[in-house]
């Protein structure tokens, strides 16, 4: 199929009218309604009807819309790999990482990243939250959780499991808990991200599940405080395993109720759009996703 009768129908769709998807394209209507009826006639099946004031989408329109969004995204990433591997990466990437990890895990490998590729630069922004891309002036977040908004580009880079945690000066001064609903007599470290306390933490053990409504006197919307907080002894932490794994290692914190697992974190690399989905991007996400696999694997 013609890749730009693909585009087409996209455009049709999501505009409503050929006339104005044909405005948009600087093409005549008679162009954008011949590249609908090619594909229908490919297709042996109707994508569209047509009124005399709107369009509508049928069943089987629907369904070929998602895979031939599919198909052209995967065009692109194989567009993009083919350029990746033409000369060196080059210019600026202007990166945001997540507060803890990004201080305490990624930015040795961001320099490894640099050392590797140098005539690349950097511009590091420290935050939890999901930037505004304009107004903050960066290309690319690092985040967790998946973005609501469609529109934005998102790759998955890891799945990291969540640990409740304590100093072993606080476990001796206020007890172990040995059930979730146990952290309701404790300090916990709570974490505020884009005006939300995360002030729920689930558990679940075989087929029951626990959700504690927890309490503290410690906000910050910086999980590398949260985890300092919990490290001099202040209280009891829920982070990704990944933020504090050299604590964990180095005996300054102890994981507690083991018996109870809590829902993963989804770890994503975001860009506002495919546009900026370059070699420099792909070599990134490659990076981290190779540096994440091995670090979870230990």
């Amino acid at each position: 199929m013609n890749i730009s009768d693909l585009n087409l129908f996209i455009r049709i769709v999501e505009t409503g009218k050929i006339t104005e998807a044909a405005k948009q394209l600087d093409i005549t209507p008679a162009a954008v309604s011949s590249a609908l009826k090619r594909l229908e006639q490919q297709l042996d099946v109707q994508l569209l009807v047509r009124t005399t004031r709107h369009l509508r989408i049928t069943p089987q329109g629907e369904q070929f819309l998602f895979h031939c969004r599919q198909a052209l995204d995967s065009l692109e990433q194989g567009r993009i790999a083919a350029h990746q591997m033409q000369g060196k990466l080059g210019g600026k990437l202007r990166l945001s990482v997540p507060s803890d990890s990004g201080r305490n895990t990624v930015l040795s490998w961001i320099d490894e990243f640099l050392d590797l590729h140098q005539a690349l630069s950097i511009d590091l922004s420290v935050s939890d939250t999901l930037s505004n891309f304009f107004e903050d002036q960066v290309d690319l977040v690092l985040r967790y959780g998946k973005p609501q908004d469609s529109t934005l580009i998102s790759f998955h880079i890891a799945t990291i499991e969540r640990v409740t945690c304590a100093s072993p000066a606080y476990l001796d001064n206020f007890g172990i808990p040995s059930h979730p609903k146990d952290l309701r007599h404790h300090e916990c470290l709570l974490h505020l991200r884009a005006g939300r306390l995360f002030s729920h933490w689930q558990y679940a053990d075989g087929n029951n599940t626990h959700k504690i409504k927890v309490e503290g006197k410690r906000v910050s919307n910086d999980t590398d405080i949260v985890r300092r907080w919990a490290v001099n002894g202040k209280g009891i932490a829920h982070r990704t395993k990944i933020d504090v794994m050299s604590d964990l290692e180095s005996g300054k914190l102890v994981e507690i109720l083991t018996d109870y697992q809590s829902p993963a974190a989804e770890l994503h690399l975001i860009c506002p759009s495919r546009k900026q989905v370059n070699p420099t991007v792909i070599a990134l996400r490659e990076l981290l996703r190779e540096k994440f696999a091995n670090m979870l694997s230990v």
